[in-house]
């Protein structure tokens, strides 16, 4: 992956609120923000940052890009992802939730035959603490340090879970998040292995939540081939059983969507992790204090 100051982003959808919302905030952190797309809004600025139809009509102007971060609605979240990939962009963070998973699966075969590499949907991207924030992580919460945080959860509680190491003198040095829909882009066991080989990163936490089966897959990758201290929290211990999303605006969808399964549960999970010795925090204001355990050891 190329995570840099000079790596060259671009934003899709920004002209959409959020889009220009964390537009702004990404600058003002010092983001190489070389573009934005929106369709039908070419020549303006947006922050100063210059808009184009389409993202072949920005390459000419801007180089070649490292980076997307698309802010359009979930049915248009396809075509924008797709343009990118044809303009060979190579990182795609995809902060819209409820995309079609259709789309997704189509999505993903391009991404696997491209070598590209997809967060989301409803990712809030990836902050490298005081050098680079992609999408919409609370900077504020972060410090530089040398924990890796991995989250399958929304921004608030990977927000809180930074907060919370940092206030405990825990700096970061990454924090991703995979996205929180029920088809993601990022592979868990791709992350993992990626902080697992970084330099910076001295132990990694692990902020899991119920449906799906990646934790599970991953507290086997970490007892397998993670050699760094590992820290677990697994969102939706009370979740109702027959609701097994830990997201709540996952949990309202699945009400609508038809019968739930009960695989991923929260217990399920857990016991995963703690079966491979992985220490698992039942609340986020204990992991500092794992995690310096885990450092001691």
């Amino acid at each position: 992956m190329l995570l840099t100051p000079e790596s060259k982003v671009i934003i899709q959808g920004i002209t959409e609120p959020l889009g220009s919302l964390y537009a702004a905030q990404m600058k003002a952190y010092g983001t190489n923000i070389v573009a934005g797309i929106s369709a039908g809004h070419s020549g303006q600025f947006v922050h100063g940052i210059p808009v184009f139809d389409l993202v072949e009509q920005a390459l000419p102007a801007v180089g070649a890009v490292d980076s997307t971060i698309i802010f359009v609605q979930p049915y248009s979240a396809l075509d924008a992802a797709l343009e990118a990939i044809a303009a060979g962009i190579k990182q795609i963070i995809l902060t819209t939730i409820g995309i079609p998973p259709l789309d997704m699966v189509c999505l993903l075969r391009k991404a696997e035959a491209t070598k590209t590499i997809v967060l989301g949907p409803g990712s809030a991207g990836i902050i490298i603490p005081g050098k680079l924030l992609l999408g919409t992580h609370e900077s504020e919460f972060y410090t530089p340090g040398h924990i890796g945080i991995i989250s399958r959860s929304g921004k608030p509680l990977t927000g809180e879970v930074a907060l919370a190491l940092t206030k405990a003198g825990l700096g970061q040095s990454i924090g991703v998040s995979l996205g929180n829909d029920a088809i993601v882009g990022a592979s868990f066991v791709q992350w993992l292995q990626f902080l697992a080989e970084d330099k910076h990163t001295k132990a990694i936490v692990w902020v899991g939540q119920t449906g799906g089966g990646g934790e599970e897959a991953a507290a086997e990758y970490i007892a397998k081939a993670v050699d760094k201290p590992v820290v677990v929290y697994i969102a939706g211990r009370h979740t109702p059983v027959d609701k097994v999303l830990g997201d709540a605006g996952a949990i309202i969808v699945s009400q609508l969507s038809g019968p739930v399964t009960y695989s991923g549960t929260a217990s399920r999970k857990i016991a995963a992790f703690e079966q491979a010795k992985i220490p698992v925090a039942e609340r986020p204001s204990q992991i500092p204090d794992l995690v310096k355990k885990a450092l001691k050891k």
